[in-house]
């Protein structure tokens, strides 16, 4: 995951560069900057340009992969008319760069960035909205990104939102980022969401002619467990070590079981990562589950003075002081600052399995009132300005990525159209998401994990109980927006 950011209009380099600032914790390891011509590898303290520009980009690299056949190269890139910069990982990365040479392309691709902008290229026929849209088509990913070829800019997000993306405009400039924060350094007051799968052409937004919330056809149960294994195996593919993000719960729990039957057959190292105040159910569960799977956990024991320190970061990160939203923040806040200690930069997550598979108690009641399908697909809908941009942000202040299997848009597509009574089977269930639960218990988790009832991360790991019985007694958390 790295750090985006871009300005239309009469554009100071000093205002990029101090865009590219703000969220270097997203991309540490470079920064490059694209003014009359692309500039790579330049450290913004020392970088100087009194000039003024029609256009700008601006980008900071998290370098995850170091391969022979593929790594995280320093960006902006281009092509002929095209430059690019990009946030996220093209998961079919292979299959891209196996389909551009034989189309004729010669160049060696090695980065996701460089993949993606040739394949725009490749449709770019006098219409870049239709190569941008057939390109995404093929690409399997998950990516923020902006691509301009000399008179138009367009701002791309990926299906399901798992990268962020915002834009903003005023009398004089137009601007897009990875961060708020880098929009309102540069003084932007109106901030908006690019959402999912949508074209920001020329500042105009284009939608998809259909959503992947929006599908309809009949699911096959029996697919689900297969297409969840695939969604996990793509996503580890150049990576020797990553982390979980880990709870004890079933969903965290199914995805460290899958990693570590990866494991067994590739070189992977697989660390459980937990969070919680002492004696905190989610603690308890994490060693217990720890101890079945026999993989490594390390534990972060929050206290009230950790919460107060981690506070305004985590606060001014979100944007928000919602107390749900703050407890889940720091939860991944964390987890992820444990991550990035032991050198990682990476960690898996199981957020949507709720959204998907029916996890929350309200869900219920809308099985009950007959609305079940709709409800999730209207939650699935919003996820990415609920929760994903909140946990992208608090991942990202460790400059840690986050990757999410149950948010791959294949198995989102499929779980969608599986039967209502397949997830809730009655109205007294209260553990819910019934069918993940039988795979993951057939699939080798015991009982007592698989079937573990739901608790959200805020409560399990006791930091809403800190928040609300220490915390907000003395302290005005809105001062930290």
């Amino acid at each position: 995951m790295c750090s985006i950011v871009g300005l239309q209009g009469n554009v100071k380099a000093d205002d990029i560069v101090k865009m590219l600032k703000t969220s270097k914790n997203r991309g540490p390891d470079s920064s490059g900057l694209f003014l009359d011509k692309i500039y790579t590898d330049i450290d913004l303290d020392e970088f100087e340009d009194e000039g003024t520009y029609p256009i700008a980009f601006g980008h900071n690299l998290l370098s995850i992969y170091d391969l022979n056949d593929r790594v995280s190269e320093p960006q902006p890139v281009s092509n002929e008319n095209l430059t690019m910069v990009f946030n996220g990982e093209i998961y079919n990365f292979k299959t891209i760069t196996n389909l551009l040479s034989k189309v004729g392309v010669q160049k060696e691709i090695l980065s996701d960035a460089e993949a993606l902008l040739y394949l725009i290229d490749c449709y770019n026929k006098e219409d870049l909205v239709k190569a941008i849209q057939m390109a995404t088509r093929l690409a399997d990913g998950d990516y923020a990104f902006a691509v301009w070829d000399g008179e138009n800019l367009a701002l791309v997000r990926d299906p399901l939102g798992v990268k962020p993306l915002f834009y903003a405009q005023n009398d004089d400039l137009k601007g897009f980022a990875s961060s708020k924060q880098s929009l309102k350094d540069v003084g932007f007051d109106e901030i908006e969401t690019l959402k999912p799968e949508h074209i920001l052409f020329n500042w105009e937004d284009i939608a998809p002619a259909q959503a992947i919330y929006e599908k309809v056809f009949e699911g096959d149960v029996a697919k689900i467990d297969k297409m969840l294994k695939l969604s996990v195996s793509k996503r580890i593919d150049g990576l020797t070590e990553l982390g979980v993000i880990f709870s004890g719960g079933l969903d965290s729990s199914y995805l460290a079981l899958l990693l570590k039957e990866i494991s067994e057959n590739v070189p992977l190292k697989v660390t459980l990562y937990a969070v919680g105040a002492e004696g905190s159910k989610d603690v308890e569960a994490a060693i217990y589950a720890s101890k079945f799977l026999n993989l490594d956990l390390k534990i972060c024991e929050v206290t009230e003075e950790m919460v107060r320190e981690a506070i305004p970061d985590v606060v001014k990160a979100i944007g928000d002081d919602n107390l749900m939203k703050v407890g889940v923040g720091l939860t991944t806040y964390f987890a992820t600052k444990m991550v990035a200690e032991d050198g990682l930069k990476v960690a898996f997550s199981g957020q949507g399995a709720d959204e998907l598979f029916g996890g929350y108690k309200r869900y219920l009641q809308s099985f009950v009132d007959g609305t079940l399908n709709y409800d999730l697909r209207v939650d699935m809908s919003n996820m990415y300005h609920v929760n994903l941009e909140r946990d992208d942000a608090c991942s990202m202040l460790n400059g840690v990525e986050l990757r999410l299997p149950f948010l791959d848009k294949n198995l989102v597509e499929l779980v969608l159209n599986i039967p209502d009574n397949k997830k809730i089977v009655s109205m007294h269930d209260d553990m819910r998401k019934s069918i993940l639960r039988k795979i993951a218990f057939e699939e080798g988790l015991d009982y007592e994990i698989a079937y573990r009832p739901k608790k959200a991360a805020q409560y399990g790991t006791g930091i809403d109980k800190i928040l609300r019985k220490k915390i907000i007694k003395d302290t005005d958390i809105s001062q930290f927006l």
